[in-house]
C-alpha cells in the first residue's frame, strides 16, 4: 500500500501541521520550517522540536519531509544571491536535522541571465559548498523535477543527470518526482507504453533508487506546456491513469508521496481528503486495460 500524504501548513506552530496532516488522513507530511517567502527565522528550540517529534508519534504520521524557502536560487550568475542562497540552504538542512527530517526537497535553480550550462555549474558548485559546511548532518538534499517553465533548471532528466555526475559526493543526494511538473516538462505517463519509456529514461539517466518522495499534483497544462500549475487529482490534463500505475508500481511501495494540490474547501469538503481518497481508490481499481493515447505535446 502506497505511503500516502500531502503538504500542510505550519501556522500556529510546527506541530500542528501534523495534527492537520492526521485529520485529513494522510500517513506522511511535508512542511516548510518557516515562512517559504523569507529569508531568516528565528533557530528552532528543543522544545518546538520535542512538540513536533511527539505530534508525529502520537498521531503516527512517517516520512516528516520538508521544502526550502522559495527564494533560493542555486543556479544563479548574481555571486551575492548565490551565495546567499547557500547560507539559505545550509540553514535549512540544520533546521530539518533538529527536527528529525530525514530531507530537504529543493528546486535545482534558475540560470536568468546566465546559460543552462552554467547554472548547472553552479548548482554543482553551490551543492558541494552545502555539503562541505553539513558534513555531519544526516538531513540531505532531494532535487525535484520540475516544470521548465522559464529558465529553470531540472525540467529534463539530463539536468539531474548532470548535477549529480558533477556533485563531489552524490551520495548524498536524492530525488523528489513531481507528476505535474514531469508532465508539463514534456514526459507521457498515461498508457502503459508511456509510463515504461519515461520510467526507463528516467532509470537510465538518473537512477529510479535516487527516488526518495514523489509529489503527486495533476496538471490544469496539457503534456509539454513546460508551465507549472497544479490542480486537483484527476481534474486536470493528466486524468488518474498516471497516478493509477505509479501507485501500483511495486519499486515505490515504500517511497511517501506527498499531495501538493491546492489548498481549498470544495462544497464544505476537505480537498486533501477527496484527493487522498480518489488516490486510495486508484489502488484498489485495476488499471484499464483500454487505454486512451495521451494528449500530445505542444513544445
Amino acid at each position: 500500500m502506497a505511503i500516502l500524504g500531502a503538504h500542510m501548513s505550519i501556522a500556529g506552530g510546527l506541530e500542528r501541521a501534523v495534527e492537520r496532516a492526521a485529520a485529513a488522513g494522510c500517513q506522511c507530511v511535508q512542511i516548510f520550517t518557516k515562512n517559504n517567502n523569507q529569508w531568516k527565522a528565528r533557530p528552532i528550540d528543543a522544545h518546538v522540536a520535542a512538540r513536533f517529534k511527539q505530534a508525529l508519534a502520537e498521531r503516527k504520521i512517517s516520512h516528516p519531509i520538508a521544502h526550502h524557502a522559495y527564494l533560493i536560487n542555486l543556479a544563479s550568475p548574481d555571486r551575492r544571491l548565490w551565495q546567499k542562497s547557500i547560507n539559505a540552504m545550509v540553514d535549512e538542512l540544520r533546521r530539518a536535522e533538529v527536527l528529525g527530517i530525514p530531507h530537504v526537497v529543493i528546486h535545482p535553480g534558475s540560470y536568468t541571465t546566465g546559460s543552462e550550462a552554467e547554472g548547472l555549474r553552479q548548482i554543482v558548485r553551490a551543492i558541494d559548498e552545502i555539503h562541505a559546511r553539513t558534513q555531519k548532518l544526516a538531513a540531505g538534499c532531494l532535487l525535484e523535477t520540475t516544470a521548465g517553465q522559464g529558465t529553470s533548471l531540472g525540467w529534463r532528466f539530463e539536468h539531474l543527470a548532470a548535477i549529480l555526475d558533477g556533485a563531489a559526493e552524490p551520495d548524498r543526494l536524492g530525488v523528489c518526482f513531481d507528476t505535474c511538473h514531469v508532465f508539463a516538462a514534456g514526459y507521457p505517463l498515461g498508457t502503459a507504453a508511456e509510463y515504461r519509456a519515461t520510467m526507463s529514461r528516467f532509470d537510465k539517466l538518473v537512477g529510479l533508487e535516487r527516488i526518495k518522495a514523489f509529489h503527486l499534483n495533476d496538471s490544469r497544462r496539457e503534456l509539454g506546456s513546460r508551465v507549472d500549475r497544479h490542480t486537483h487529482i484527476g481534474q486536470g490534463m493528466m486524468g488518474t491513469e498516471p497516478f493509477r500505475r505509479l501507485l501500483a508500481d511495486r519499486r515505490f511501495s515504500t517511497i511517501p508521496m506527498y499531495l501538493e494540490t491546492p489548498k481549498e474547501q470544495s462544497g464544505g469538503l476537505d480537498m486533501d481528503r477527496v484527493n487522498l481518497a480518489v488516490l486510495r481508490g486508484l489502488v484498489s481499481r485495476p488499471v484499464k486495460k483500454k487505454e486512451r493515447p495521451s494528449p500530445t505535446s505542444s513544445g
